[in-house]
């Protein structure tokens, strides 16, 4: 059974940062993605971050509201991926989700994931 947990989130005065955290864990992952996106009350999911992780490389994705802000990495080892967030803003509080997907390449399509994590808060205060 695979398992997806996130840690990380908290509260942060705006133009504060953060790093979340998400493991996948519970077999083995080749060629595939893992996304963050957030959903604030009222809202609907969105797309904020994602990577591909093939054996040559990690292509990285971006929504435009965090372009310059956020950074998405990775540690193949662990099966880890991490989101550092910087410069953040009262609009970005949500709560954070992290998934996976097989689909390397599609990174930007909540519907395509395989698994999800339960969601970690971001509160961002003015």
């Amino acid at each position: 059974q695979v398992h997806v947990v996130e840690s990380g989130g908290g509260l942060v005065q705006a133009g504060g940062s953060l790093r979340l955290s998400c493991t996948a864990s519970g077999r083995t992952f080749n060629n595939y993605g893992m996304g963050w996106f957030r959903q604030a009350p009222g809202k609907e999911r969105e797309f904020v971050a994602g990577i591909s992780i093939t054996w040559s490389a990690g292509r990285t994705y971006y929504a435009d509201s965090v372009k310059g802000r956020f950074t998405i990495s990775r540690d193949n080892a662990k099966n880890t991926v991490y989101l550092q967030m910087n410069k953040l803003q009262p609009e970005d509080t949500a709560v954070y989700y992290c998934g996976v997907v097989s689909q390397s390449d599609r990174v930007h399509s909540p519907e395509l994931y395989d698994y999800w994590g339960q969601g970690t808060q971001v509160t961002v205060s003015s």
